[in-house]
């Protein structure tokens, strides 16, 4: 018995077909876990009640840039670490000084000078006013100022004029800051666990792409061209 061996094509043309099919499957494996990790973590901050402002923050990338790779990695974060990581692991946060935290009312504003968060040091600058300091037994104390009512539909208050903070006319006390000895965040987010699940899911990906790859490829198709 006589048997003889040859090939079809060449075996350095389809190894390197399979090589091409691997990077660019790892590499779409890794960019849809990124970016499907990145959909995951934005949709909890928006459901937690946090903001698109906030949820916007999430970033990916996949490297290397511009071409496919069996190594290929993805990154995924924020731009805004210290918010989430608050979140995320649930913190008491205290003031500096050790007394109270100033949290502002919507009568205060939302930014200071710079479009820097508001502070009570702040809002006197801008004002030219003082804040009054109001201790409540049972409740949280308040920093108010003397301020204008506005009338029409607009409603609210206005800052008042010198002369009018003299006289005291027309003028009531309107509290711009809240004071608490502490805020006590609980955890909203679950960052590292959606980080697992798209983790756990690359493997599958990758076989789902390289299939889909090698399904589109012709037999002698030149890898280089797909």
């Amino acid at each position: 018995m006589r048997l003889e061996l040859s090939t079809i094509g060449s075996v350095a043309g389809a190894m390197a077909q399979e090589v091409a099919a691997a990077e660019a499957a790892m590499s779409r494996a890794v960019s849809e876990a990124s970016e499907g990790l990145k959909g995951e973590l934005r949709s909890q901050i928006t459901q937690a009640g946090l903001g698109a402002r906030l949820a916007r923050t999430w970033r990916s990338r996949v490297f290397p840039d511009g071409r496919d790779s069996i190594t290929a990695a993805g990154l995924v974060w924020s731009k805004a670490p210290g918010i989430i990581q608050m979140h995320d692991l649930g913190v008491v946060i205290r003031s500096r000084s050790g007394v109270f935290l100033a949290i502002p009312t919507p009568a205060a504003g939302r930014y200071g000078d710079g479009g820097r968060r508001i502070t009570p040091g702040l809002w006197e600058r801008r004002h030219g006013q003082r804040l009054r300091f109001v201790y409540r037994r049972g409740a949280a104390s308040l920093l108010v100022a003397q301020m204008r009512a506005r009338t029409g539909q607009r409603g609210g208050f206005a800052p008042a004029s010198a002369s009018a903070l003299r006289s005291g006319r027309g003028l009531v006390s309107v509290p711009i800051f809240i004071l608490v000895p502490q805020v006590t965040l609980r955890k909203r987010l679950d960052v590292a666990g959606a980080s697992v699940r798209w983790r756990d899911r690359l493997a599958e990906l990758a076989v789902r792409r390289w299939g889909d790859g090698l399904q589109a490829a012709p037999s002698g198709s030149d890898p280089a061209r797909r």
